[in-house]
């Protein structure tokens, strides 16, 4: 996922333009949002380092990307990867002579991981890896949203629901996966057991891969609702940019097919025909890894940017409700980057994600991924080995206020 994210994404955030309200197209009304001031949080970004490092257990997360989060009702917090490293890392000198902690290059990968943090804040342990097994040869899961929601609706029982990316095997431009489901996997609380995965929306018989639909890069509560974005991120592989999607399932249901309504254009539809609500083919538009927050009234996604910026920079989008209209792109920001590492010339941000649920009066928790760019054959692998900390998520600290 590193690489296919990192042609995807980088991290801006930004000055979110003007009015005291602006209306969206049903008349409702929202105040713009605009980002006050960001800055790094090493204590976050550090624990992650720590608990990477740590080389007591040999099954243990070392290096992930894709980086989600979801708070669970006794006050953990569980952690989901995409590609992620397993086994022990070594501390420097590594056999070149470099003063990073490395890793050896045939440690053990996974396409999934899930990490546990206590109440505290600390990191504890690695779930047995991968958490959500293949579905088929050729064919592997990425996990995305993730959601605490009633087992059935009106029910006191709770369980994590889990939004999942499958993908499959495919030849170039498709070298990181082709797009075909998203699924739902259904865990158990406290013990976090994968109860079933099922598919809401199967994409194989959607002949283009590019207009091919996944969701769940983003999940947000509103209103007895849990709106779900997704997007066609295949065009992201052809150099393009990529739509955003919206659908929506009421509280205790995301895993029911049948109670999915996608946005079509006009209003909620059953039939899975969605409709773009942001995104031009040109100048707008949003990698496959974009995030969404609600801050009061008002809804705002950060994406990587157009162009060539989109390998370092992230851009912001703000509307009144999931389904738009989005305003913007607005002034963009770029997230700090390791000072590494062979040059450093290759080295790349992408994957923002909010983390509600780790936000305090400290502002709102953004987490980014970094990964060695290089389309030589295992050149980023063996730099991420190299220097693990290229392959962990790092966090940033902003404060959304009103817009001017």
């Amino acid at each position: 996922m590193a690489l296919a994210l990192v042609l995807l994404t980088a991290l801006a955030v930004s000055t979110l333009p003007g009015g005291d309200t602006s209306p969206d197209r049903t008349g409702r009304t929202c105040t713009p949002r605009t980002v006050a001031s960001w800055e790094p949080d090493p204590a976050v970004t550090g624990e992650f380092a720590r608990y990477g490092d740590d080389g007591i257990l040999h099954d243990d997360w070392t290096g992930g990307d894709g980086t989600h989060s979801v708070r669970l009702p006794d006050g953990r917090v569980l952690w989901l990867f995409s590609d992620t490293f397993l086994g022990r890392v070594h501390q420097p000198p590594n056999p070149s002579g470099q003063p990073h902690t490395w890793r050896e290059m045939s440690a053990p990968a996974v396409r999934n991981s899930g990490v546990l943090m206590s109440a505290s804040g600390v990191l504890e342990r690695t779930l047995p890896a991968p958490l959500f097994p293949d579905p088929a040869p050729d064919r592997w899961r990425w996990p995305v949203a993730a959601r605490v929601e009633p087992r059935t609706p009106g029910s006191d029982e709770r369980v994590v629901r889990v939004l999942l990316w499958t993908r499959e095997t495919g030849r170039a431009p498709w070298i990181y996966g082709v797009p075909a489901a998203t699924e739902v996997a259904t865990l158990s609380l406290p013990d976090l057991r994968v109860e079933g995965i099922t598919t809401v929306l199967d994409q194989s018989s959607v002949a283009d891969p590019a207009e091919r639909v996944l969701f769940g890069t983003a999940a947000v509560a509103d209103g007895g609702w849990t709106y779900v974005f997704g997007g066609d991120d295949g065009r992201s592989a052809l150099g393009g940019h990529a739509y955003a999607y919206v659908a929506r399932v009421p509280d205790g249901r995301l895993a029911e097919p049948g109670a999915w309504r996608y946005w079509d254009g006009r209003g909620w539809s059953r039939r899975a025909e969605p409709r773009p609500v942001l995104g031009d083919g040109d100048a707008k538009g949003v990698g496959s890894a974009f995030t969404v927050v609600r801050d009061g009234d008002t809804y705002t996604l950060f994406t990587m940017a157009a162009g060539t910026r989109g390998l370092t920079t992230v851009t912001a989008y703000w509307a009144c409700s999931p389904s738009g209209p989005w305003q913007g792109p607005v002034k963009e920001f770029a997230p700090p980057l390791p000072e590494d590492s062979g040059g450093g010339g290759g080295l790349a941000a992408y994957n923002p994600r909010t983390h509600p649920a780790l936000g305090t009066d400290g502002g709102l928790l953004l987490s980014y991924d970094v990964n060695w760019l290089d389309a030589a054959p295992g050149v980023a692998h063996t730099e991420v080995n190299r220097n693990v900390s290229l392959y962990r998520p790092r966090f940033l600290r902003l404060r959304l206020t009103p817009g001017d």
